[in-house]
């Protein structure tokens, strides 16, 4: 029974705290399922997706993370922005 109960707890408890950081569920729980007790520790020192600082893409608008180059809107290949259009993670 243990060797059922320690996968099933660490796959929903990894699941849960990568859902908290704004990461993936479904993958933080294949992640927690695939390495017991060490997939739930891997979750918490994940980095926390919801402090990334942000920048609107230029030609239609969309909400980015600053580090992606490519709008998945509209395709535009954007250069780094300056400090101003910077806005800060939604901590």
């Amino acid at each position: 029974m243990e060797w059922v109960l320690v996968p099933l707890l660490s796959a929903i408890s990894a699941g849960v705290i990568g859902k908290m950081k704004g990461s993936s569920l479904f993958i933080w729980t294949l992640v927690g399922l695939g390495l017991p007790v060490i997939g739930p520790i891997a979750a918490l020192l994940y980095r926390n997706e919801r402090d990334e600082p942000m920048r609107h893409c230029p030609q239609c608008g969309a909400l980015h993370a600053i580090h992606v180059q490519v709008c998945t809107r509209c395709g535009l290949d954007m250069d780094l922005p300056a400090d101003d259009e910077v806005i800060p993670g939604r901590a």
